[in-house]
């Protein structure tokens, strides 16, 4: 455990540099760029020791794993701001309002009303929930596009369980990532000229970060940066 605390010390130092400076060279201040841990395929101890270490926030794609983490992490006493950033089937919003601080993956108005559903019996305060934009209108990989992108916006914001909190996007592999944020960050901006709170970008993983803050990013999703390369799903 000592190893993988030093190991973990040394690369989170390592990421936390990576943001600094990317946020210095786009002209943003140092701390402009917030870092989620994505601890997908690692144990709750790692949750544990990253909350030692500082990290406040910390992101699941697979309800099936991070329930049980997220169960594990705060009976060994931490309690990050938990991001639910995968794909989510509506008969799982219930489950993934239990723990969640933040949905960023809400590309749909059903999905959208799940989530206020759940939320509204399971929680004293509003759920922030982002709206996933599809880059490139590839359904496979999730995300509205198009118009859809306002009705999901627009469903959220009416939502007194639900509070919108921005956008979150994912640059397809075929694109230029300062293409795809550029797009992103436009689509942001029209957001927020509707919802002024809405600022949040969630953008930028360990092989795009700088892009993606270059063009606004407030939240970049770490994973193998951070936690080393993973082992393959089963």
């Amino acid at each position: 455990m000592t190893d993988r605390r030093a190991e973990l010390s040394a690369a989170l130092q390592q990421v936390r540099g990576r943001i600094a400076r990317a946020c210095a060279a786009a002209g943003r201040p140092e701390d402009a760029a917030h870092l989620v841990a994505v601890t997908k395929t690692y144990p709750a101890s790692d949750v544990v020791l990253l909350a030692g270490l500082g990290v406040t926030d910390v992101g699941e794609n697979r309800d099936q794993e991070a329930a049980p983490k997220a169960a594990s992490a705060a009976a060994a006493g931490a309690t990050p701001r938990w991001h639910f950033i995968g794909q989510l089937q509506r008969n799982k919003a219930r489950s993934v309002v239990s723990y969640a601080d933040v949905v960023e993956s809400v590309d749909s108005v059903r999905l959208a009303l799940a989530l206020a559903r759940a939320a509204s019996s399971l929680r004293d305060d509003p759920l922030e929930a982002l709206v996933q934009v599809s880059i490139d209108g590839d359904p496979a990989r999730g995300g509205a596009a198009g118009d859809d992108i306002w009705r999901v916006s627009d469903s959220i914001a009416s939502s007194t369980s639900l509070r919108l909190g921005g956008v979150m996007a994912v640059a397809p592999t075929d694109w230029d990532p300062d293409r795809a944020f550029e797009q992103l960050k436009s689509i942001s901006d029209r957001l927020i000229a509707s919802h002024p709170d809405s600022k949040m970008i969630s953008a930028g993983m360990s092989g795009d970060l700088e892009a993606a803050i270059r063009h606004g990013a407030t939240h970049v999703r770490i994973g193998s940066s951070l936690l080393g390369m993973r082992n393959p799903l089963r």
